[in-house]
């Protein structure tokens, strides 16, 4: 019963994770300033967005922590080098968000270009994240299905010892049958030798009596000779 519970618990977490990956346009303050970029919120706490965020950044660049969140110099986003500064905030909006943007001061010509990668990196984020939350899901799918195939060789061991017991116990069962039977014919054949023992002593008796009446009668005619 908490093998089927469990299975289906893994089936509804599942089903309930699937989702759509949404990248929306969002500005914030960055030193002060307008930034300009995308952002996705994410089924998972800002800690694990977080951590999969700056692994997901390191082929990027290598992200140096700020007072406002990370920012990125030099850095590589779809084969393309870029030497201005990519900044990468996470945030907390009841679960976690990643966005990544740019400050258009400091993209005086290719803004618009950056900007397009820049959405683009954010999507794949967010399907590198849930990609690697099923593929958790997996890992654990895959630890309960090795739990249940466990039991399931256990149960079968288990089958085969009981099988080997009761068919033991049918042998002994036979055997005690057996016993049962030759001591019910040792009973009824005793029983009649003690029957027979009985009228075979009576008769003894009886005869034994009679020659002591055979001697009683030899002595009084020996007595009565004279």
């Amino acid at each position: 019963m908490k093998t089927c519970f469990f299975v289906g618990f893994i089936f509804l977490s599942f089903i309930t994770t699937a989702q759509n990956i949404k990248v929306n346009k969002e500005s914030i303050q960055i030193k002060g300033e307008a930034a300009e970029g995308f952002e996705i919120e994410l089924d998972g706490t800002l800690h694990d967005v977080e951590a999969q965020f700056l692994k997901f950044l390191k082929p990027v660049g290598k992200p140096k922590k700020t007072t406002e969140g990370y920012v990125i110099t030099p850095s590589v986003i779809g084969e393309k080098n870029y030497a201005s500064p990519i900044y990468a905030v996470v945030r907390d909006k009841g679960s976690g968000s990643a966005w990544i943007g740019v400050l258009p001061s400091e993209w005086p010509s290719t803004v618009e270009d950056v900007k397009k990668d820049v959405e683009k990196l954010v999507h794949d984020f967010g399907a590198s994240f849930y990609r690697d939350k099923v593929q958790q899901q997996i890992d654990e799918s895959n630890r309960a299905l090795q739990a249940v195939q466990k039991q399931q060789q256990r149960l079968v061991g288990q089958n085969k010892d009981l099988g080997n017991k009761l068919e033991q116990n049918k042998q002994e069962k036979l055997k005690l049958d057996k016993q049962i039977e030759n001591n019910s014919l040792e009973f009824e054949s005793l029983t009649k030798k003690i029957e027979k023992n009985k009228k075979d002593q009576d008769s003894v008796a009886n005869a034994g009596e009679q020659i002591k009446r055979v001697i009683e009668m030899q002595k009084l005619k020996q007595s009565n000779i004279n």
